[in-house]
Formats: C-alpha cells, sequence, structure tokens
C-alpha cells in the first residue's frame, strides 16, 4: 500500500542546519576539549563588588557592619584567602569547580516540588486546529521535528554556539533527550539513558495513561509523521476511558513525600518496569483533556499555567510525569507548548529546539512512502494499592493547593520591542531589567535584590552566574525617575551602561555569586566554623531574590514562565522581539504584598515612560 506522508525539509533560514550530511564522531568531545575552564575570580575583586552590590538593597548600619566582617574575611591568612586557596586548587583539579556543587544545592538537594517551584514552562504559537485530528495530526509532526533535531544531536553535527565571537559550550544539548530525574530520600539524581543503548521509544501520556510509543523502524530510520499519526491513534482509542487514576500526579509532590511514594510505587515489579520505560524514553508527549475556555485577554496566562502545572487534579496535573525532563504538551484547542525538569539545561538550549522544531512543523511537503504494518503501542500498567492510592489522594490535595497559589499574568508588550533600545544604542536586555526596577520600585518605594540568569557557557560545562540589575547606578535613576529636579536621562543611561558592564562581567566568569557559594561550600565542608560573612543579614538579604528574571529569546513568538524563587517574591521571564516583547510575571496568592497583574501593568508604564524620557531628549551614543 502506498500512503502520503509528511517530509520536512531543511530549507527555512530558521531550521537549524547540521553542519555535515553524515556522522562526526568526537565532534562533540574535541569541541569540549578546547573550551577555557571556568575560572575562580580574585577574592578581593569579589568581596569589593559584593559590598558594592549591598549599597542600594540594605540600610547604612547592616552595610558598615558588613563591611568590618568583609575586612576580617579578607584579612592576611585569615579564613577568606584559606578558602581561596582552596577553591583554586579545586579549579585546577576539576574539568568545573562549579558544575558537580551547582547541580547538587541548585536541583538536586532541592526538596521542593519541580513544579512551579523550580520546572519552567514554555507557552508556544497557537496552532490552527480544533479538534482530535488537528491536535494528533500537530503531535506526530512536533514528535517528526523533534526526531529531526535528534539526529544532529546522535550524529554531533549540531552547529556550535558563539556568543561575542567566543564558542560555546554544548554539554546541556547532549543531556536533554532520554534523561530523568529521580526521587532520593536526601538527595535525588538524574540519569541520562543515551549515554549507553540509546532508546528508541517516547512516552505518550492521554486521560493519565502512559503508553511506549517506538518511533524508530528496525533499520533505524525514524516513522513518517503519518505512521506516528497512526499509531497516535492508536493511543487515542485504547485510553478513552478517564476513571484511570493519575499516577503522574505523584511526581508533583515536595521531593521527600515523592521519593517515599516513589519507593513504595516501586516495590511492586511492574510498576518498577513501567517507570523505567517512562524514564528511559526519549521524551514525552502530553495529549491533554479540554480546559475551560477564557477571555482571550485570560488565554496566554491560562496556557502557561497548563504549562507549568496542567491545571489542577480535575484537569490535565495527572497527565504529566514532571521528573521526565522534557513533557510536550498539546491541548485540542490549538495551545501547546512544554515543560522541563531544569537540572540538565538552562532555557537557551531548550528554546533552540523549540524554535527549530515549530519551524520544521510549518515546512512539510506530501511524499509517497510505503505503509508498513506497526505493532501496536504499548500500555503501561500499573498495579494500584490502597497504600498508593492514598499516596496519589495526598499528592492531588497538596497540587491543588499550589495551583491556587499560583498568580500569573503574561501579556504581549504590544508599543515596541527591542527595536527601540537598539535604535537608542542601549542594550534590549538592560533596557528591560531598568524597567523592572523602576516598576518593582514606583510600587514598594525600594530596591530588592534582583537576580538576572547569566551564562557561563563560554566555559567548559558552564551552567549560570547572577547579573545583579539592582546596582547604585539603576537605584540612583528609579529614584529621581519621578522627580523633574535631576538629570534623569543621564541617570537611565548610566543605569543600562552599569547593567551592560556586569552582564558582560557574569558571562566572562567574574561575578560575585558563584564564587561566593564556592566559598561557602567549601567553609561547610574544611572548617569547624563557618566564617560570619555567610552568617550576615546583609548576605541573607543578598540572596532574597524578591525579582527572580530572565530574557530567553527566542526566533519562535513563544515564552517561557517559571515561579517565583522567594514565598514574597516574583519569577519574570521575557522575550525581547523586533516589534514586541512577550512577558511572563509570576506571583504567589498567599502573599499578601505580591500581585503579579500589578507588577505586569507597572512595568509596562515604566517601559512606556522610560521610552518617552528617551525620545523626549538628544540621542547620545554610549
Amino acid at each position: 500500500f502506498l500512503s502520503f506522508s509528511s517530509l520536512f525539509l531543511v530549507k527555512s533560514t530558521c531550521l537549524v542546519r547540521p553542519v555535515a550530511p553524515t556522522r562526526i564522531p568526537g565532534r562533540y568531545l574535541a569541541h569540549q576539549k578546547g573550551l577555557p575552564p571556568l575560572p575562580v575570580p580574585p577574592l578581593k575583586q569579589t568581596l569589593a563588588r559584593y559590598l558594592l552590590a549591598l549599597e542600594p538593597i540594605t540600610s547604612e548600619e547592616e552595610l558598615e557592619n558588613t563591611r568590618q566582617i568583609v575586612e576580617e574575611f579578607s584579612k592576611p591568612g585569615g579564613a577568606g584567602e584559606r578558602l581561596q586557596a582552596s577553591l583554586e586548587r579545586r579549579a585546577k583539579k576539576t574539568e568545573n569547580w562549579l558544575s558537580d556543587w551547582w547541580l547538587k544545592t541548585a536541583y538536586l538537594d532541592y526538596r521542593l516540588p519541580v513544579v512551579i517551584s523550580s520546572s519552567p514552562g514554555v507557552v508556544l504559537p497557537k496552532q490552527d486546529y480544533h479538534d482530535r485530528q488537528g491536535q494528533l495530526r500537530f503531535a506526530a509532526k512536533l514528535i517528526s521535528g523533534v526526531l529531526n533535531f535528534k539526529t544532529m544531536i546522535d550524529h554531533e553535527t549540531i552547529p556550535v554556539q558563539y556568543m561575542n565571537g567566543k564558542p560555546l559550550c554544548m554539554n546541556q544539548f547532549y543531556q536533554v533527550l532520554s534523561s530523568c530525574r529521580i526521587p532520593g530520600s536526601k538527595r535525588d539524581s538524574v540519569v541520562n539513558y543515551s549515554k549507553t543503548k540509546k532508546p528508541t521509544h517516547i512516552t505518550v501520556v492521554h486521560n493519565f495513561q502512559f503508553f511506549e510509543l517506538d518511533v524508530y523502524n528496525s533499520n533505524g530510520s525514524p516513522l513518517t509523521v503519518d505512521q506516528i499519526y497512526i499509531q497516535l491513534e492508536k493511543i487515542w482509542n485504547s485510553s478513552l476511558q478517564t476513571n484511570k487514576e493519575p499516577i503522574g500526579i505523584l511526581t508533583t509532590g515536595h521531593r521527600n513525600t515523592w521519593a517515599k511514594a516513589y519507593n513504595t510505587l516501586t516495590k511492586d515489579k511492574v510498576n518498577k518496569e513501567s517507570v523505567k520505560r517512562i524514564q528511559r524514553s526519549i521524551f514525552t508527549v502530553c495529549l491533554d483533556a479540554p480546559v475551560p475556555k477564557v477571555s482571550d485577554e485570560l488565554y496566554l496566562s491560562h496556557v502557561a499555567g497548563q504549562m507549568l502545572h496542567g491545571g489542577g487534579s480535575r484537569w490535565n496535573s495527572g497527565n504529566r510525569w514532571f521528573d521526565k525532563t522534557l513533557q510536550f504538551i498539546i491541548g485540542e484547542d490549538g495551545s501547546c507548548g512544554l515543560v522541563y525538569e531544569h537540572s540538565p539545561a538552562e532555557g537557551p538550549p531548550i528554546v533552540t529546539m523549540l524554535d527549530h522544531v515549530v519551524e520544521y512543523c510549518k515546512t512539510s511537503e506530501m511524499v509517497r512512502s510505503p505503509m508498513i504494518p506497526l505493532s501496536m503501542p504499548e500500555k503501561l500498567r500499573f498495579n494500584i494499592t490502597p497504600e498508593i492510592k492514598m499516596d496519589i489522594e495526598k499528592a492531588k490535595q497538596h497540587l491543588n493547593m499550589m495551583v491556587r497559589d499560583m498568580d500569573i499574568k503574561c501579556f504581549t508588550f504590544q508599543r515596541f520591542g527591542k527595536n527601540f533600545p537598539k535604535s537608542q544604542n542601549i542594550s534590549p536586555d538592560a533596557f528591560i531589567q531598568i524597567a523592572l526596577q523602576l516598576a518593582y520600585y514606583r510600587i514598594y518605594s525600594q530596591v530588592c535584590s534582583t537576580y538576572e540568569s547569566a551564562s557561563l557557557r563560554m566555559f567548559h560545562f558552564g551552567r549560570t552566574d547572577t547579573i545583579r540589575s539592582a546596582s547604585v547606578s539603576s537605584s540612583a535613576f528609579v529614584q529621581a525617575m519621578d522627580d523633574t529636579q535631576h538629570q534623569v536621562e543621564t541617570l537611565l543611561r548610566a543605569a543600562v551602561e552599569g547593567h551592560k558592564a556586569y552582564t558582560n562581567m557574569a558571562i566572562n566568569g567574574q561575578a560575585i555569586d558563584r564564587h561566593l557559594l564556592g566559598l561557602k561550600l567549601l567553609a561547610i565542608e574544611d572548617l569547624v566554623r563557618v566564617p560570619e560573612i555567610f552568617m550576615d543579614t546583609s548576605y541573607a538579604i543578598a540572596f532574597h531574590f524578591n525579582l527572580s528574571t530572565s530574557q530567553v529569546p527566542a526566533k519562535t513568538n513563544c515564552l517561557m514562565c517559571f515561579g517565583p524563587t522567594v514565598p514574597d517574591g516574583y519569577g519574570v521571564c521575557y522575550n525581547p522581539l523586533e516589534q514586541h516583547i512577550n512577558f511572563s510575571v509570576s506571583a504567589f496568592n498567599s502573599c499578601a504584598e505580591t500581585n503579579a497583574a500589578k507588577l505586569a501593568h507597572y512595568l509596562e508604564s515604566a517601559l512606556v515612560d522610560m521610552r518617552d524620557l528617551l525620545l523626549q531628549t538628544p540621542k547620545a551614543k554610549l
């Protein structure tokens, strides 16, 4: 029999182009070996910059006390020098002195649920379908697109990325497929199955039921889009019952609670084998049930919630396995996106893959291909004991509380995009970050500790450091902005220039946050008494990020979203495009002082006011 099948040709400028048509064994390792190691910044430099970072966010009394503590810490032969020497020795012995520590402290030791607290969601552009057939057809295309990207990873032909003319570490691309987080009683672990025998199946979830779908033919070629579509139809028809226990909701729990439930669940051999197949799969596809319709104004925020947490136990939260690194989510109404477990990678590699996949789905051509009979995708079985049933009910209750507490506002800022700040010789990221500082100050009449993610991928196994957006110069600007007595435009340009300088410092491995973390972790490991600098009130203030932010630029008109990192804080993510900017703002309803829609409103006003300020004054070159 002959049938029409969709074949996607690599011909669009937005598609990632492989550097060679065939496998290049050893290319990845050769590239990685050529990257420089992460440096250890000079101790005096970090301590001076630490005190400078404290100026706008601490009182004069607190700052003066901290100056004395820092002076004591940095004395010749003191704790600071000993820890610095120890850190420098560690740097010489390891491929990256930070990466293992960061993986453990930021992710695997973190005991709060990965849902909302850690795992980001991504909202992709709404697709033009409104029924089950359209949902399955798009899912088939998306699966094919990810497999196309996977071929470049497997063949080591994915193009090396560059920043400021320097090659970036590509390791994260090799960590996100066929990987999964596994709960532990004290510390989780991450397993990547692509390093041994490469898995050939994905997991598909529908109506809380999990299926193993083999996506490769016996000759090693991936299934065509039509073949995948036929297999998805089989899965749909085999999972029409909705009265199944939502086993996946267990993955939403506090990590200690989930670890205990995990041990109970996997005592049964059938359950253990089903869980192992989910963990080993290349990625997961969640075919979501319809959700209540909302107004156009609320649509983006509503879909962001579906991506972040699934909407609660009544809706799609049980249609997930949140420990899986990549979960593509496809709704019946055209909504689609992704949620990813954060420990193996940051946003940019994920977005590079999504840009490719979204473009791949647009560029189909119909070709004839022979249809080979395919075996039925295997349903993964779970034996639900009364104890497991109780664990599921507890997970439902806890998750529903988290969902109710999540306050999220997503919007598209339409007045201008990154084109405007660029026309003023200003970095778009710096412009947006200073607008955030202004918005926060106008609400709270104070400056707060602000985290912006900075990539360390110029270095071998580099992850992130912190760009501290709250600075002496940004504080001077926001306090003067609504006071006509000051030369505000000059202060604005000084603030954005200061942010740009800190950004360059951070991406070159000279920021303060990870250096201080390394010294602190060594102190905990090596010394009887942790130095006072790490027990100081100012240190607690500095690392209590009321604004946790990230720029995740994409070619696709998409938006990443995540929860706040502190109970009284905000999570802000943005994608600046040429003519508009996509924003997500999150907060917790349980905090009376925070409100996502309010910060979003003030942020829009701040962006417009800063634009107007620059337009009413002569343009100056920085």
